[in-house]
């Protein structure tokens, strides 16, 4: 149109670093972070921050370089998402429960310049250099973050974070980026694929996914944190720039267990917090001794596998806001939400916890969420009951997979985001996970949902835990195979689990095997369903039986 026109005043890149500076204006004095005995004022923060970017501009770090990490949930972890961009290079933080094995893979492949690691992961850093001089690639800078903030922590005589942060010249100017996609952070797939896949994230995806996030878990000025999720998990979920967007507080803690979060909520006056339904299951089932009565309701973000309606309801009662949602690493984290509606309060408490369970609709920065037929691209209708392929597109969907055209290009074919995930949507517009499209369970030409099968096992009183894979099965193919955990003090048999489920569902639907045990999980809570698909089927084929009833 005549008239318009684009410059300086009236446009620029949007990135998250924006909420940094604006926090230090507005929130100045007030807390940023807090770690054991350390607290930081956001002013405070923005200044390690800026001397961060200082020191890693000194040792060569630019544009589009990638520095690499492995830390837990600590202050420096959470600066070096500000201070990496700043210097305009690419945060990849990697999963602390991965080998040394992997961490050399993700190096090499990540082209890492500078490598930080926690101390507490200094063995498996050195094993993973040594794979890497091995193999003759290039080895990255390693700097050490001393578990107690100073130099005197054993590194080797190298270099040391806090000892940068304080020898760094100071008056850095920030390196904005010139194009708002340009990236932000390298984030790998959490392990659940034979490879994991590194998805870029850019400023501009960062920056909405964070505003979205504020807006999908209720979150006010000046929120207090409680950081259960792990920053290395898609940054977070974003949390780690939405804090700085809202000037919130961060409670940073070593151990997710039950006693440390009721402390810390009753301590701290914690508003706000995340956790995958694993988290919430524990939380749930903690022994009366570890809880406290909570001082105010505390929101409660959750996703990463479908809840049990039964934890969602437990959770309620214990005072919690649960926000159910539903994304992927290639989504920066949260993509939907299930949008309570006033209405629903009237509900039994098990009904709205069976809508909650519900993935919900697309948050405001994604343009569009459907279920689809994976080869006609035709949504499925909605009703609830037909089953389609779950697919996303809009401006928080990844830029792509690093070094991989090839799977950018399979993964965003037909102009969606296909997620391999396969789901329902109801009549009024909301979504729901019916399971992963490889862990459907043919039984007989039928399909089986391995989450409904779950949420049956979840009722039994004497279950704390359970995931339902297919085993061989020489009449029908394949069948029903339940892995469970048992609560602590609780007894159940195989064959009392499967009358249970039984009297629940179709009968071709039960479990014909039962193996009690732990599960395997992923550092971010998710069941290892590709291992226990192993463990199924080394176990061999179900043998036909005389009279082969279902």
């Amino acid at each position: 149109m005549e008239g318009c026109m684009q410059s300086d005043a009236n446009y620029a890149p949007l990135t998250p670093l924006s909420f940094l500076e604006r926090a230090a204006v507005v929130y100045g004095d007030r807390t940023a972070v807090v770690s054991g005995g350390r607290e930081y004022s956001w002013r405070e923060t923005r200044e390690r921050c800026l001397a961060g970017a200082s020191a890693l501009a000194r040792l060569g770090v630019g544009r589009r370089d990638v520095v690499a990490v492995i830390a837990a949930n600590i202050p420096a972890m959470y600066e070096l998402h500000f201070s990496v961009p700043m210097t305009g290079g690419v945060l990849c933080t990697l999963n602390t429960r991965h080998d040394a094995a992997m961490v050399s893979v993700l190096l090499r492949h990540s082209e890492a310049k500078v490598f930080l690691v926690e101390s507490q992961f200094l063995a498996v850093a050195h094993d993973a250099l040594r794979l890497l001089a091995d193999a003759k690639a290039n080895l990255p800078l390693v700097i050490v973050i001393s578990d107690i903030g100073n130099s005197s922590s054993s590194n080797g005589g190298g270099l040391e974070y806090e000892a940068l942060l304080r020898g760094a010249p100071r008056g850095f100017e920030i390196r904005w980026p010139t194009d708002e996609c340009d990236p932000i952070s390298l984030n790998y797939t959490s392990g659940t694929t034979a490879r994991p896949k590194g998805v870029i994230y850019s400023h501009r995806g960062a920056y909405l996914n964070s505003l979205a996030t504020v807006l999908c878990n209720d979150m006010a000025a000046m929120p207090v944190y409680l950081w259960t999720v792990p920053m290395f998990h898609c940054n977070g979920w974003c949390m780690v720039w939405a804090t700085a967007a809202q000037g919130g507080t961060n409670i940073c803690i070593r151990n997710v267990v039950p006693k440390v979060i009721f402390e810390q909520i009753v301590r701290r006056g914690v508003t706000n917090m995340g956790g995958t339904p694993t988290v919430l299951n524990m939380i749930v089932n903690a022994p009366a001794s570890e809880r406290k009565p909570l001082p105010a309701k505390v929101a409660i973000s959750t996703g990463g596998a479908p809840p049990p309606p039964q934890v969602l309801a437990k959770m309620e009662e214990l005072g919690f806001n649960v926000m159910h949602g539903y994304g992927l690493t290639e989504t920066y984290g949260p993509a939907t939400r299930c949008v309570w509606r006033p209405e629903w309060d009237a509900l039994p408490l098990a009904e709205r916890a069976r809508i909650k369970a519900r993935q919900g609709v697309q948050h405001q920065m994604l343009q569009d969420i459907d279920i689809k037929d994976p080869v006609t691209m035709e949504s499925v209708p909605s009703d609830g009951r037909a089953v389609g392929e779950v697919m996303l597109r809009g401006n928080t969907v990844m830029s792509g997979y690093y070094k991989d055209t090839v799977a950018t290009e399979e993964a965003m074919r037909g102009g969606w985001l296909r997620t391999g995930d396969l789901g329902v949507r109801h009549p009024d517009g909301y979504i729901q996970l019916k399971d992963r499209a490889k862990d459907i369970i043919i039984s007989g030409g039928e399909n089986i949902s391995s989450i409904e099968v779950e949420s049956v096992l979840f009722d039994h009183h004497a279950v704390l835990d359970a995931a339902v894979v297919a085993r061989p099965d020489d009449h029908w193919g394949e069948t029903a195979c339940a892995f469970v955990t048992l609560k602590d003090g609780a007894s159940a048999t195989a064959d009392e689990i499967i009358a249970f489920c039984r009297a629940r569902l179709p009968h071709y639907m039960a479990p014909r095997t039962v193996v009690f045990g732990d599960l395997p999980k992923t550092s971010t809570g998710k069941t290892q369903k590709f291992l226990l698909r192993g463990k199924a089927r080394a176990m061999g084929s179900l043998p036909m039986q005389r009279k082969a009833k279902l």
